[in-house]
């Protein structure tokens, strides 16, 4: 796929398409990231303020890295 096919992808189309082996691994540490944050933030315990914070940004970050990590194209 050459760099104008992939400029003229939709982001459906970017969703779809196969992703690079790198982006796979950053996608799957965003999923654990996000999932480890929810854990800790529906914990039927109470919880230091500062660990909730830092909970509430693990999640930010994951699911950033996990959007981006999903649409990310390899390219030739």
């Amino acid at each position: 796929m050459t760099q104008t096919e992939i400029d003229n992808l939709t982001l459906v189309e970017r969703a779809q398409a196969e992703t690079p082996q790198f982006f796979k691994k950053l996608r799957t540490i965003g999923l654990v990231l996000a999932a480890a944050s929810a854990a800790l933030l529906t914990a039927p315990v109470s919880l230091p303020a500062a660990v909730t914070t830092i909970a509430g940004y693990l999640a930010v970050a994951g699911g950033v890295a996990t959007a981006v990590s999903q649409v990310a194209v390899e390219g030739y």
